[in-house]
Parts: structure tokens; C-alpha cells; sequence
């Protein structure tokens, strides 16, 4: 592995990625691949989508590859099968939204956060707090 590089692995390949755009890249390729099957079941079933799709993604330099791939030159290393999410977004099935990274319900999950963004993200999520409602009767 190179210094500085990031690997991310699955059953299926092993990539390695020199930085954190890189790596959101790919995952943003291989999440575009379900709403792109759901948009063909629906055209198969006579209920085809005329807008994008949009898929969120806190990485603003993911989202700018992904509407010209040759504007970062340091991609060209990245597996051609990653580049399909930049046909997608080139034929509008699917469109990259920024979502940031306080918006992040999913951190509640996933890391240690102070009280206020605990509090914040678990009433976003819909979890009310178990004290407030009085118990179990």
C-alpha cells in the first residue's frame, strides 16, 4: 500500500484510494447501483421516473468528479467501473446533492457526540426520550 493511501475491501475487490474524496467516490458508485435498479423495475412497470434521483453526499469534491471525472487528474487510477455514477449523473438518472456533515443523522450510530448533537440527531431520527413519557404502565 502506498503511504498515505486509503484501502477500502469487499468480498468482491480490493481498491485503494489516495484520499477521502476518492473513497466517498466509489461508495457513492456502488450506492447509486439500488435507486438505479429501482428506476428500471418502475420503467419495466410502465411507472418510469422523469426527475433524478437524488443521492446525498457530505464530499463537495466527490460531487464535482462526478460531474467531470477529467477535472481531477489523480482519478485516472480509479477502476473505470467506479466512473458509471459519472454516466449516471451525465444522463440525469442520478443527481448528487450536498448534505452536510451536522445534518448527518447517521453519527448518532456511528460516533461519540457531545450531548446537544446527540439530543439533536435523536430527535431528527424521531426518538423520543424514554424519562419523558412517564415510564411503563
Amino acid at each position: 500500500m502506498v503511504s498515505g493511501a486509503i484501502s477500502w475491501s469487499s468480498k468482491k475487490q480490493e481498491v485503494v484510494a489516495f484520499s477521502s474524496s476518492e473513497v466517498e467516490y466509489i461508495v457513492v458508485a456502488s450506492a447509486a447501483c439500488q435507486p438505479v435498479w429501482l428506476r428500471r423495475l418502475l420503467t419495466n412497470l410502465h411507472n418510469a421516473e422523469q426527475e433524478a434521483t437524488v443521492v446525498f453526499c457530505d464530499n463537495k469534491a466527490t460531487i464535482a468528479m462526478t460531474k467531470n471525472p477529467a477535472f481531477y487528474s489523480g482519478t485516472k487510477h480509479i477502476d473505470i467501473h467506479y466512473h458509471f455514477i459519472w454516466s449516471l449523473v451525465l444522463k440525469r438518472e442520478i443527481t448528487l446533492k450536498f448534505y452536510g456533515t451536522n445534518e448527518q443523522a447517521a453519527d448518532i450510530l456511528t460516533k461519540s457526540l457531545p450531548q446537544a448533537k446527540h439530543n439533536y440527531l435523536r430527535l431528527k431520527l424521531g426518538v423520543c426520550n424514554f424519562e419523558a413519557r412517564g415510564g411503563v404502565e
